[in-house]
């Protein structure tokens, strides 16, 4: 039921009413007008600097995408390229082999330019070019660029292939930090820092290395065996599980290792 107007206010009040609801839809749309003019006024000051951030923002990302995406494009050449060079030294075409590798020495990629540095030298020592397979050895090891593993694999090789012409102390003083246990390149540091230890008369050093790289699970078979010889030679004992040295030795068929047995 709907309810009676209320008509206990007399005139003066119904005016004074009227006249505030007036004035209190005027101050809404005052406000309104004056938000709207701030947001307009903001819009024009800060509007094309918001605008060109935003779009910079859209640029760098699109140019991160692509510069990703060309990455990934330049990897997988690189890794091609290294595998088809592979191919050609296995089946003996290393001028072939060189000349693949060439596009990928010369990418941006510092892994893959390292990697091919390092066959490139292998085949020169292969084709009896000594001094250059040094000098790329040299070249890797020296390069700040080049991924660790590389540079260490690269160092070794040089100390290798050079071992001759080099005083025992450069050998010890090269290699040492890697010939330590735990370290990927322990076996194959180890065994030319051991190496040179004998050259410097130093026996009750090489002894001990020779043992640890005997005793290493993660050593090459062929490698601890020839450390367990060189250690046993220098009366060190570098027997550690005689079962597992028959067993090595049976299956190699090494008449050195079948002599453990007896």
């Amino acid at each position: 039921m709907a309810l009676p107007p209320d008509n206990s206010l007399n005139r003066p009040e119904k005016t004074a009413d009227r006249a505030a609801a007036q004035q209190d839809v005027l101050l809404r749309e005052i406000d309104e007008a004056v938000r709207q003019d701030q947001l307009a006024d903001a819009a024009r000051r800060y509007g094309r600097p918001v605008l060109a951030f935003v779009v910079a923002g859209l640029a760098a990302f699109a140019g991160y995408l692509w510069w990703h995406e060309r990455q990934e494009t330049r990897l997988e050449e690189a890794s091609e390229g290294l595998v088809r060079a592979l191919d050609q030294v296995d089946a003996g075409n290393l001028d072939a082999g060189v000349k693949v590798l060439v596009p990928v020495a010369d990418g941006g990629d510092e892994g893959a330019k390292a990697a091919s540095h390092l066959l490139k030298a292998g085949i020169a020592l292969q084709q009896g070019r000594k001094p250059e397979a040094i000098k790329l050895y040299a070249a890797v090891a020296a390069d700040a660029d080049a991924p660790r593993p590389y540079r260490d694999l690269a160092a070794i090789r040089e100390v290798a292939a050079n071992f001759d012409a080099m005083k025992p102390e450069e050998v010890v003083s090269r290699l040492k930090p890697l010939a330590v246990p735990g370290n990927p390149w322990f076996g194959s540091a180890g065994e030319l820092v051991g190496i040179a230890y004998l050259k410097q008369g130093k026996t009750e050093l090489a002894g001990p290395l020779f043992a640890a790289i005997a005793k290493s699970k993660d050593v090459p078979d062929s490698l601890r065996s020839r450390a367990r010889q060189m250690s046993g030679l220098l009366g060190v004992d570098a027997v550690g599980d005689v079962n597992e040295i028959v067993g090595a030795a049976s299956q190699s068929g090494n008449p050195d290792d079948a002599e453990a047995k007896e």
